[in-house]
């Protein structure tokens, strides 16, 4: 009979009544479940950048969600709290003029960027600089997620520590002593 590899005794699991077998599939190591990870979050984040809103056809309240008013209240264009806000009106304006053209969305905010600037938009394009506005929560989030399952397999994997049984017999003296204490008490 020949000896169980490493993968196969790390793969043991114990059933209900505590007696070891062996799993079909061996235990991951742990550095493939890290790559597993990466891979994973990447995949995700390349579908969610393609996915984009390319199929919308603009609006000006769907625009007007993403971008800011320029005068300073720092509120959506939409939700601007000056009742007669010359700067408000000439963005609506603009862009009107923008959705009668048949711009499409995207282009009408390149447009919009390209006359007030960057800052006018609410969310920051992914690319350049700006993508690590997007990329580091979901990075910070699968770091956060391995140090959690590192800390829990340590758990995990230390056994509990068991009072070390004594192998001193007591000392009669100590026993006698118990004893008398115990009879004068009333407890024996």
């Amino acid at each position: 009979m020949g000896s169980k590899s490493k993968s196969e005794v790390r793969g043991l699991k114990s059933d209900v009544n505590g007696v070891g077998r062996a799993s079909a599939y061996p235990r991951p190591r742990t550095s493939d479940l890290g790559l597993r990870t990466v891979l994973l979050a990447a995949a995700l984040l390349a579908a969610a950048l393609a996915l984009g809103d390319s199929g919308r056809t603009p609006t000006l309240e769907t625009i007007g969600n993403e971008v800011q008013c320029t005068c300073g209240c720092n509120a959506p264009l939409n939700g601007c709290p000056h009742l007669e806000c010359a700067e408000k009106a000439a963005m609506q304006g603009f862009i009107k003029k923008e959705i009668a053209e048949g711009k499409d969305e995207t282009t009408i905010l390149q447009d919009l960027s390209l006359k007030y600037g960057l800052q006018v938009l609410s969310t920051p394009p992914a690319r350049g600089f700006n993508l690590t506005i997007w990329i580091l929560p979901s990075l910070a989030l699968l770091v956060g997620l391995s140090i959690v399952v590192v800390v829990v397999r340590r758990w995990k994997s230390k056994p509990g520590l068991a009072p070390a049984p004594s192998s001193a017999p007591p000392d009669p003296k100590v026993l006698a002593a118990i004893e008398e204490e115990m009879k004068s008490a009333g407890m024996k």
